[in-house]
Parts: structure tokens; C-alpha cells; sequence
């Protein structure tokens, strides 16, 4: 990784968006194939995802939130990808779901984008998610969704937001995994324990 944030907004956000969505597909890749992606939070990722986040914020700041009509299908599609790696920065992933929201509602920005983005902020926070998009590994050793508010409705609120059903995503979702070589962590109590204490130490938690 080379450089770092501007302080400026680049002249041509959408060539920004998809430079930034470029390198977090290759670096992930790099450490896909060492293994070392499935072994907790890598550092160089975690300063990558940093450095994106304060990018997006510069953009949003100048743009706001950059949908489909500023950036094109393929920008708009790297913005959100980009927001869903901030995981280190609270208060963006925070700030940028009514902006998110907004751009749904107005046809900017798929539905189904807005789903992943506050399922994600609530497990960061350590609440249920609402349309079962976050998975993790559960006591058996199988790839399941993590708790979800009001199970009896999901598959309702799903397909509102134009999501497959949920035993499909479970499907899909499995399949993808083992494709790409990911399997269960040795020592599930320990990951939990590391994820919880990042969690605190990064701000979503208390």
C-alpha cells in the first residue's frame, strides 16, 4: 500500500471509488490464499479499510453520498462496499445509513445495500440483526446467520428489500465459503473473545 488519504475530495469520485473497491478485492485475495484472511482481523487490511473510510468521508463531505446518478452503477456499487469494510470507524458506518437510506428511497442505491449496512452496524454494536445478512460459525461448525430480531417475519422483510429467502442466502452463503477455502476457526471461544475486545476498543461497544 502505497500513499494515503488526501486532503481533498479527488476530482473524479467515481475512478476514486473503484481504485479503492480494486485494491480491498486483491488485497483480500492476497490473503485468502495464504489463509491468513480467515484468521481474525489482518493488520494491513485493517489499515487498508482505514485509509478507504477516510477517503469515502472526504467524498461524502464534498458530494454526499455518491449514488448512482454521480457515480454510475459500478461507483455507487464500490461506495457501499467501501462503507461495509469501515468497520474501524464507527461513527462513518453510523452517519452514512440515513444517507444510504436516502439514496434507496430515491433510486440511487439498491434497497438491498441498506439491509446489509444496518445489520452490520447492529452486530458491531452487538444487537440482533433485522434481515439476516451477517453470518458467522456457530457451536456446530456451521456458517449461520448470527441472531435475528423477530425470526418469524424475516423472510417478509427480506423480500421487501428484494433479498432472497433465507434458507437460500444459508445456502449460498455456505457454497461461497467453501469455494474460497474458509472454514471454521480452531478456537471459536477465543475469536469470540478477540472480536468482543475489538468491538470495545474500537467504539462500538461500551
Amino acid at each position: 500500500m502505497t500513499g494515503g488519504p488526501t486532503e481533498e475530495a479527488p476530482a473524479d469520485p467515481r475512478a476514486e471509488l473503484l481504485r479503492m473497491a480494486a485494491a480491498d478485492r486483491v488485497l483480500r485475495a492476497k490473503l485468502a490464499a495464504t489463509g491468513a484472511l480467515f484468521e481474525g482481523y489482518d493488520e494491513e487490511m485493517a489499515a487498508l479499510h482505514r485509509w478507504h473510510a477516510h477517503s469515502l468521508g472526504e467524498l461524502i463531505d464534498a458530494h454526499g453520498w455518491p449514488g448512482r446518478g454521480l457515480v454510475g452503477e459500478d461507483g455507487a456499487e464500490a461506495a457501499w462496499i467501501v462503507l461495509q469494510h469501515a468497520i474501524g470507524d464507527p461513527a462513518l458506518m453510523r452517519r452514512c445509513l440515513p444517507l444510504l437510506e436516502a439514496a434507496a428511497e430515491a433510486g440511487e442505491a439498491p434497497a438491498w445495500q441498506v439491509a446489509y449496512l444496518a445489520d452490520r452496524i447492529r452486530v458491531l454494536e452487538g444487537r440482533p440483526q433485522r434481515f439476516g445478512t451477517q453470518f458467522d460459525w456457530d457451536a456446530e461448525g456451521r456458517l449461520s446467520p448470527l441472531p435475528v430480531e423477530a425470526p418469524e417475519t424475516l423472510d417478509i422483510r427480506r423480500a421487501a428489500l428484494g433479498l432472497a429467502p433465507m434458507a437460500e442466502a444459508v445456502e449460498a452463503r455456505r457454497r461461497a465459503a467453501a469455494a474460497e477455502g474458509e472454514g471454521p476457526p480452531p478456537d471459536p471461544a477465543a475469536r469470540r473473545a478477540a472480536f468482543e475486545a475489538w468491538a470495545v476498543r474500537t467504539g462500538w461497544r461500551r
